[in-house]
């Protein structure tokens, strides 16, 4: 936990440890604001406000009405990451819900019999990408540190909708029918009765859909959290991960063992801001602050979003911080990761200097911070899915949450009416090296796979908040939410314009860049010998919260998907 100081001090130092004291602002009623990414979701969490719930209770809302209509992206089953900002106390806490990987699993979980990786599918779609769900047990922590309104009150809009029905949105639609050819959503008769007419086909857009179990989950929940990790329901869980084909190792005691954590949230000074974020097991924290520090010797507010230059740089800050991601982050609970190295002004200053050119850098490779084991090779995929929402409330307490099953529809099996994760392919599927050493990221019995997800809160130089983002889209979420951040802090952009933005990912040597983007600027970052992978789609799903200089909040959602920014 930290607490914001707001005194000069905060100018020098940045963010210090809660025990700390300083001057605290004076609770206040004043505006609110939620951005997610489905309309009903939104006003479920504006509901639980206008009811006199804080921040929690919407995020509870939200993210119950989330996993009912939005299944292929987040939901009880999977796991997220939060940053809840106390206006009252300055306080800012990270709480962390991300899966765990059964006590069984070991290094060869997603080898072969002959010991070789499996293919990204076949690891995708078995139980052995099941990690134990965290989300729920997130929020219930979160509940007891800070609720207003009974735990129950946050699901009786889902169980409301679940019994009654909701129109399937054009997105989900769109993506029943497209992984239907491709993957086995239809194999499992869960996902098969629940997603697919009587004669096979995907559910189309505006099919009022019922989901009658997912109703006796959240009423099950409202009554006892721990309803999804003992007894009936826990154990309808482990049955479909344990189903085969390709059985999967979760069991009762791997569900009922399970803990969140509160974490210190990683914060860093930019120009005239601190970014906050969560720190490993999520790699979110350090990579977008190591790509912002690379960035701060250069003065971006002279090169805006229609210049190569802007972009040249955010490229060249990105392929290092990725570099650097890929090679040393991963749960500090069994790697020891050079966290303060990579993020030390001196490492960040030097590795800053590469970017200091007129071309591309050749081939970007590991660099070596302060207190860095030998980095390992990775082979982590990278998979789009997830969601992310910002709550203010009207005391002024901030929510940044992302939220997650991984894949779209997470492992594609089905308990209780919910999608399960497949949060373990986040692990490295290859466990070793080319010198046969463990890479950091390795799959272990316990461990929690590293994290793109970047739930992200900025404070202004007297340390009050200022804005509040984070984005779905697997690791592109570092890049997609860094670009907000340059976007709104070094370009004057609005939320929604920086949202708007095209998108830029830049992990290895090939650069992704969203179709968009002007072809002058593709030309020239052509010219300059980048290799470039242009006129494509990218799937984030950006939510924004800001507030104004008057007070007042300026929001964004994400037109790549359905979400919106709405006051009470």
């Amino acid at each position: 936990m930290l607490r914001i100081l707001l005194t000069t001090t905060v100018l020098a130092a940045g963010l210090t440890m809660g025990g700390c004291s300083g001057g605290e602002p004076e609770r206040a009623a004043g505006p609110a604001m939620i951005a997610a990414a489905n309309p009903l979701a939104v006003e479920a969490g504006l509901e639980a406000l206008r009811n006199g719930g804080d921040a929690v209770d919407a995020a509870i809302a939200v993210q119950s009405v989330l996993g009912l209509v939005e299944p292929q992206s987040s939901g009880l089953g999977g796991g997220a990451f939060m940053l809840y900002y106390d206006a009252q106390t300055g306080d800012l806490t990270v709480y962390d819900g991300r899966e765990k990987a059964p006590a069984t699993a070991g290094p060869d979980l997603f080898l072969d019999e002959n010991g070789q990786p499996l293919g990204f599918f076949e690891a995708v779609f078995s139980g052995h990408s099941v990690g134990v769900p965290g989300a729920v047990a997130m929020l219930a922590m979160a509940h007891d540190d800070h609720g207003e309104l009974d735990w129950a009150d946050g699901f009786d809009t889902a169980t409301r909708l679940a019994e009654e029905g909701f129109e399937v949105s054009p997105r989900l639609a769109g993506l029943i029918a497209a992984v239907a050819p491709r993957t086995p959503l239809d194999e499992w008769e869960a996902t098969r009765d629940y997603f697919f007419t009587d004669d096979g086909a995907p559910l189309p857009a505006g099919h009022v859909l019922s989901n009658p179990a997912y109703a006796r989950t959240t009423r099950a929940l409202a009554e006892d959290w721990r309803a999804l990790y003992e007894g009936p329901l826990a154990e309808e869980i482990v049955a479909a991960v344990q189903a085969g084909p390709r059985p999967g190792g979760l069991t009762l005691e791997d569900l009922a063992t399970y803990r969140p954590v509160r974490r210190e949230a990683l914060c860093r000074p930019y120009r005239d801001w601190t970014v906050c974020g969560a720190p490993p097991p999520s790699s979110g924290g350090v990579a977008v602050n190591e790509l912002l520090g690379l960035l701060e010797p250069f003065d971006m507010s002279e090169t805006g979003p229609e210049t190569v230059e802007g972009w040249r740089r955010f490229i060249e800050a990105s392929r290092l911080a990725y570099a650097d991601r890929d090679a040393y982050v991963a749960d500090t609970d069994f790697v020891a990761v050079p966290v303060d190295g990579l993020l030390d002004d001196n490492y960040i200053r030097a590795r800053a200097r590469l970017i200091d050119r007129s071309d591309a850098i050749p081939a970007v490779t590991p660099g070596t911070p302060p207190g860095a084991v030998t980095p390992g090779a990775d082979a982590t995929a990278d998979v789009p899915g997830t969601s992310h929402f910002v709550i203010v409330d009207s005391d002024g307490d901030v929510i940044s949450m992302t939220t997650t099953v991984e894949s779209v529809f997470g492992s594609h099996r089905m308990a209780g009416g919910f999608i399960l994760n497949n949060q373990l392919t986040d692990f490295s599927r290859d466990p070793m090296d080319a010198d046969g050493r463990l890479v950091p990221n390795a799959p272990e019995g316990g461990k929690r796979p590293r994290s793109s997800m970047s739930p992200t809160i900025v404070f202004d130089a007297t340390g009050n908040f200022e804005l509040a983002t984070g984005s779905p889209g697997g690791s592109s979420i570092i890049a997609y939410t860094a670009k907000t951040l340059v976007g709104m802090l070094d370009w004057g952009l609005t939320p929604q314009q920086a949202i708007d933005l095209p998108n830029v990912v830049a992990r290895g040597d090939v650069v992704r860049i969203e179709d968009s983007m002007g072809s002058s600027v593709v030309d020239g970052l052509t010219g300059l010998g980048f290799t470039l992978d242009a006129n494509r789609g990218e799937n984030s799903g950006l939510h924004i919260v800001r507030r104004l200089e008057d007070g007042t909040l300026a929001g964004g959602a994400d037109p790549r998907r359905e979400g919106v920014a709405r006051q009470p």
